[in-house]
């Protein structure tokens, strides 16, 4: 009693047993390829969340080729406006990194420093001076690249002040 079903209908003479098998033959194939269309199916999401990763992986390697292109060209334009600093004797300090650095400049040098002209910048282990617009295009390209530029500041004295006629000098040297 395979399938008393089958056998009920073909006892009765409902259907022979050329249609009884093809019946089986067809269930049989139909079993065959249910599993086939459920792997394409799995299969083809395979595919499409494979090319997702890749497509994520490509984009964070051109951001990263972008990254490195940018760090070059500061990298260059650094090298190529640096000031020269040799012959210092002024100190100039600092803040980098919440530590007082100190470098000796000229006194010119301090003067343009002191006011904002001047930039001050790392670059291969060294401390370079750089003009301001060389810093602010620094800046701009790597923002992560320590950049230090004086900042003037134009404070309003308090009215009742006594002191405010009296202007203190922003590079007083002690």
């Amino acid at each position: 009693m395979v399938n008393s079903l089958q056998a009920q209908l073909l006892k009765a003479g409902l259907v022979d047993e050329k249609k009884l098998k093809q019946a089986q033959r067809a269930k049989k194939k139909a079993a065959k390829t249910e599993p086939a269309q459920d792997t394409g199916k799995a299969i083809a999401q395979a595919r499409t969340e494979k090319a997702e990763r890749d497509r994520q992986l490509n984009q964070q390697r051109q951001e990263e080729a972008a990254r490195k292109e940018r760090e070059a060209q500061v990298k260059q334009m650094v090298e190529n406006s640096k000031l020269d600093r040799s012959g210092g004797e002024t100190p100039y300090q600092f803040v980098s990194k919440n530590k007082i650095k100190k470098i000796h400049v000229t006194k010119e040098q301090f003067d343009l420093l002191s006011r904002g002209r001047l930039g001050i910048t790392r670059l291969s282990g060294n401390f370079v001076l750089i003009p301001l617009e060389t810093a602010e295009k620094v800046r701009e390209r790597a923002p992560h690249w320590p950049v230090y530029v004086a900042e003037a500041k134009a404070e309003a004295p308090a009215e009742d002040d006594p002191y405010a006629a009296f202007q203190v000098p922003d590079d007083l040297m002690w």
